[in-house]
């Protein structure tokens, strides 16, 4: 595990690896390897995926960071996020996937899919490749 610095503060970081290994040392401990199907790992996830989602049900648009929450929300929603990864983790070494190659790939094939827009000086607002149907700013309709 690595220590760097951000904002003056020692952060952690955890690597997929370390992850990966403390839960399966979990679960060797436990005997539990004998129910960590793939199957009864992804039921559970989805399982952990509902709890998550309970906690944003009734809250609305939530803004970035979460600024107006009780610091106890902020607890219980790292705890639901981290059971998610903690399945899927768990779930991807059951399946023989190497989940951090495949997320790179991931994200490789995206930037494929989806390339960054091209740049142009005409100030156009709108999504599509007919011009049409582009508004032109600064400029009187």
């Amino acid at each position: 595990m690595n220590k760097g610095e951000e904002g003056g503060e020692d952060k952690e970081v955890v690597s997929l690896q370390t992850l990966s290994k403390k839960m399966d040392d979990f679960a060797k401990a436990r005997d539990w390897e004998k129910y960590h199907s793939p199957r009864n790992l992804l039921l559970a996830m989805v399982g952990e995926v509902g709890e998550l989602s309970e906690i944003f049900q009734w809250k609305g648009e939530v803004a970035r960071g979460c600024p107006d929450w009780k610091e106890e929300e902020k607890v219980h929603l790292g705890e639901e996020l981290s059971d998610v990864l903690l399945y899927l983790v768990r779930l991807s070494d059951a399946c023989g996937v190497d989940l951090g190659k495949a997320a790179l790939r991931k994200i490789e094939l995206n930037a494929i899919k989806y390339p960054v827009p091209k740049k142009t000086d005409d100030h156009c607002v709108g999504d599509g490749e007919d011009s049409s149907s582009k508004i032109k700013l600064n400029e009187e309709n």
